[in-house]
């Protein structure tokens, strides 16, 4: 269950807060609904309840913190908004990512598809779905890891009838199976018709915390519906009694023989129609949106359903049995005791037939609603406690009228037997999938090697480069070479396009600051820096061969140093590249940080050792034998003088106090969001 106490977030100037002390509950084995006008502070309640805005207050989900669980995707699956991805990614593929992200299964993707309906269009781009597929998805990322809680924001706004019919039948599913599911609405008739329970905010205050029985019959508009054969003379008749009376009653007419009366009650209306000798059809209570397509009103359940469904658990049978959507609710037939429907085309199953003795039932017959159990195994019920459904003139001995079977609720994935134990790999895969799931990565790494096979072309052609710079393709005009850059701007992909298409936001709703992960992406962007060097050598080198021969083409006689200064100059880039955008949250951040070492902090280096007292490094190697004492095995201070010199260059001195800086940065952010 979902506990909030207190929540309040911060003043905004001289605005009242969005959220001021909200404090409620929603219950394990119900739908509960957050129900406020756009600006009520339904969305800020949410960020607060997940941590994702600050403020004050605590929540507790099955009495933990979500900052105390170590996995909160497993716990609580998130729908804010749209599907937090990359465009350009297929809905197989993200999932399959976001499965190495929660540490589940990757066939949990299939099996999540197939219950919502997107296997057909799992190779689909994210960018190309429409709006119910995109709630689709969103549904399906939320349920990826099993949670048992989950909490959407506004997830039927702008859907059509039959999506948000889907979808609420599908949250009804999840908790019939003891699951707590909490969703943000502005229509009070949908909360009424699919909550449980209802939590209306005003303002950003509480203003009502009812089950949703009685938040219809107190906040929404009760009357009386109303069908007959002689509608219009009904209207006129119940209009002027009511003038004559001076009673605030008020008739609409909605199509066809169908009459809505405001400010009456089923007893007026029905001796009204009796004593002028006016043919009824149906004569029923409502409450909101109670017409064609509207479900039960919560609490009309079985005698023993609505203590199995407290307590989370449904039987089976109960569940398999359920109430149906009003799609099907809409087809379906009433059968009178002769076999013929007395429905005149307008009768499906939101009232009862009456005859013209005006006798009505105050528990009509509704369109269901996605719980467990339907209006057959109602009927059945009463009919095996030995009662009947009333109807004109019928007796007792008349057989009752069913119902026909409709749909049971949409089937859920299947639980998680067996989860994958935290492991250093997990990250790892998780970003090597988001890596390889789109196109950007390969389109910029064919980018970076044309623009340095071309550039080496050009410094051949003018002549007067070093042989190193020429297979590099780095002219002194450009501050970094292309293949540098290239690094630095996947860098700066890793993390920057993350925050603006969050992937892991079934886990957070934000990318979690973890060292994990932060570890798995430098790993990944200095494997790629590495190629990437590798291969812009090599195709300068082929070029070069190709356009003016094998003299272009040989290889320096340092070409150990050489080689050990352009791979640390090209990982050093991507890693500058993934620390600024992870401490600015931008990819041009990161590409501007990468840039800014040779820009900015190269001459500020060469300042500095510029200076008299600067000492060199000569003759470390030696000192450090006397220092420890010993001999260092392979010949171990060739290469510390190596990396000595490679960082006494001033690119390679500002280039690690960039890097040394953006790391202490990166901890000291990712320790302060642990901290609030």
């Amino acid at each position: 269950m979902i506990q909030a106490f207190g929540l309040t977030s911060n003043s905004r100037k001289d605005l009242p807060p969005a959220v001021d002390d909200v404090s409620f509950e929603a219950r394990a084995g119900r739908v509960t609904a957050l129900l406020g006008a756009t600006g009520a502070g339904k969305t800020s309640a949410l960020r607060l309840m997940l941590e994702l805005q600050q403020g004050r207050g605590i929540t507790y989900f099955r009495g933990r913190p979500l900052h105390r669980i170590a996995h909160p995707s497993r716990e609580v699956g998130v729908l804010m908004g749209d599907v937090p991805g990359h465009p350009a990614r297929t809905v197989r593929g993200h999932l399959r990512m976001l499965c190495a992200a929660a540490g589940v299964p990757v066939r949990r993707a299939d099996e999540v598809l197939e219950v919502v309906g997107l296997v057909s269009l799992r190779d689909e781009r994210l960018g190309t779905l429409s709006r119910g597929m995109d709630r689709r998805l969103g549904l399906a990322c939320a349920l990826l890891a099993d949670p048992h809680t989950l909490v959407l924001d506004e997830p039927a706004d702008g859907l059509s009838s039959r999506e948000s019919r889907w979808l609420h039948g599908m949250l009804r599913a999840h908790a019939a199976h003891g699951g707590t599911v909490l969703f943000t609405t502005s229509e009070p008739k949908e909360a009424a018709r699919v909550a449980d329970r209802v939590v209306t905010l005003e303002q950003g205050r509480l203003a009502a915390d009812q089950e949703a029985q009685e938040f219809a019959r107190t906040r929404l508009r009760p009357r009386v519906a109303v069908r007959s054969p002689h509608a219009a003379r009904l209207a006129a008749l119940l209009t002027k009694e009511a003038r004559a009376a001076h009673r605030s009653v008020e008739v609409v007419r909605e199509g066809g023989n169908r009459l809505s009366v405001y400010g009456s009650t089923c007893a007026d209306v029905g001796e009204a129609a009796f004593r002028h000798g006016i043919l009824v059809h149906q004569l029923a209570d409502e409450t909101g949106d109670m017409g064609p397509g509207a479900g039960f009103l919560p609490g009309d359940f079985l005698p023993g359903e609505e203590q199995a469904r407290n307590s989370g658990h449904f039987p089976e049978e109960a569940v398999q049995a359920g109430r149906a959507d009003a799609a099907a609710a809409e087809s379906g037939e009433l059968l009178g005791a002769g076999g013929d429907a007395k429905a005149d085309g307008e009768s499906r199953g939101d009232g009862l037939t009456l005859g013209n003795s005006g006798a009505h039932d105050d528990r009509a017959v509704q369109a269901a609603k996605g719980v467990s159990g339907d209006q057959a195994s109602r009927d059945t019920h009463q009919e095996a406690r030995g009662g009947s459904v009333e109807g004109g003139g019928r007796d007792a001995s008349t057989p009752a009228k069913v119902v026909k079977p409709l749909a049971p609720l949409p089937p859920l994935p299947p639980p998680i037997s067996v989860r994958s134990a935290p492991g250093p790999l997990r990250p790892l895969r998780y970003e090597l999938r988001r890596a390889t799931g789109i196109s950007t990565g390969f389109l910029t790494a064919a980018a970076v090697l044309v623009t340095s096979a071309l550039t080496a072309v050009l410094l051949a052609r003018v002549g007067h480069t070093p042989q190193a710079r020429l297979l590099a393709a780095w002219p002194r005009e450009l501050p970094l070479p292309p293949a540098a850059l290239g690094a630095g701007l996947l860098g700066a992909l890793a993390f920057g396009d993350e925050f603006r298409h969050p992937a892991l936001a079934a886990d957070r709703g934000t990318v979690p600051r973890r060292l994990g992960l932060l570890t798995a992406k430098l790993v990944v962007a200095a494997v790629t820096a590495l190629a990437l060097a590798l291969l812009a050598v090599g195709c300068d080198a082929e070029v070069l061969y190709l356009v003016y021969g094998r003299e272009l083409t040989e290889v320096p006689g340092d070409w150990l140093a050489l080689s050990a200064s352009w791979f640390g100059l090209v990982i050093g880039c991507a890693w500058a590249g993934v620390l600024a955008a992870g401490i600015f949250r931008s990819t041009t951040a990161g590409l501007a940080a990468v840039v800014a070492v040779p820009v900015l902090g190269v001459p500020l280096v060469q300042k500095a050792l510029e200076g008299a007292s600067v000492r060199t490094a000569a003759g470390l190697p030696a000192r450090l034998r006397k220092v420890f004492l010993f001999q260092w095995p392979f010949g171990g201070e060739r290469y510390l003088a190596g990396a000595v010199r490679v960082i006494a260059q001033p690119v390679g001195g500002a280039l690690t106090l960039s890097l040394t800086a953006l790391l202490c940065a990166y901890l000291l952010t990712s320790l302060r969001s642990r901290v609030r």
